[in-house]
């Protein structure tokens, strides 16, 4: 069952998207995060998650309904971390360099950071890649450096826009794995937008079903797995859960189609 806004984070209610050129991205997109929970948006191309993502961030406005805050909006330029599909890196900067960008955007020493850059850097297992350029590092590699740009400043909300979309199933699963443990170390909120039923499946706590085009939400799957593995990624309970996912989303699908 959707969540209350009384009992979320932060709200999409009733959140509407037109663009310049005609294109309604959204319609009455109502949308409900729990502080602490690990939500996907799935959905076909073009459905409007991205969208919803950036809303969220405030690097876009709504075209009609409002973003609610219940315990008020995370403050600072950085409260929100951003993981785009593309790791979007400085070629010319080192690791820790690109790291340490937002914290030196925020007027933050490079000595007084350094501690803080080294250990996020080690959390998502580049500790000793600090001096390396993105040249130097595999797609996986570079996405990790992306993440960790995304928590150096400790955001309250993570929102992650198809990061591993572009890497091989190999490094897909373990960055998955590796995100669920910061996630659970962090206890960070995070929003994950993706195509894929079977990663949606594996990392959410909760699924978003979107119908396409304008966007909105179709159904919802609570994915009640107490853990997370190799295991669970095998077993026929992930199974399961998949099948039940797909049926969501095609069900949207034709919702969208008739529509």
């Amino acid at each position: 069952m959707p969540i209350t806004a009384q009992g979320a984070a932060v709200s999409l209610q009733g959140v509407g998207k037109a663009f310049g050129n005609g294109v309604v991205a959204l319609d009455n997109l109502n949308l409900d995060i729990r502080a602490g929970e690990f939500v996907s948006l799935l959905g076909p191309s073009g459905c409007g998650k991205s969208t919803a993502l950036r809303i969220l961030a405030g690097l876009s406005e709504p075209t009609r309904g409002t973003v609610v805050w219940p315990g008020g909006r995370p403050q600072g330029k950085h409260a929100i971390g951003f993981v785009f599909q593309e790791p979007t890196l400085m070629p010319w900067a080192t690791t820790f360099e690109n790291v340490f960008l937002p914290l030196r955007l925020e007027g933050m020493p490079r000595a007084a950071a350094a501690t803080r850059v080294n250990e996020m850097l080690a959390r998502v297992g580049l500790g000793e890649f600090g001096g390396a350029y993105p040249r130097e590092l595999s797609g996986g590699m570079k996405m990790r450096v992306s993440i960790a740009r995304a928590l150096v400043t400790n955001p309250s909300l993570l929102l992650m826009d198809e990061p591993f979309a572009a890497l091989d199933e190999i490094t897909r699963f373990k960055l998955n794995d590796d995100l669920l443990a910061l996630w659970r170390e962090l206890g960070k909120t995070v929003v994950f937008v993706t195509h894929s039923v079977f990663e949606s499946v594996y990392l959410s706590q909760r699924v978003v079903v979107m119908t396409p085009r304008p966007g909105r939400v179709s159904t919802e799957v609570v994915v009640d797995a107490p853990s997370r593995d190799a295991q669970f990624r095998t077993s026929a309970e992930y199974a399961s859960f998949c099948r039940l996912t797909s049926e969501a989303l095609a069900q949207a699908m034709k919702v969208g189609t008739a529509a």
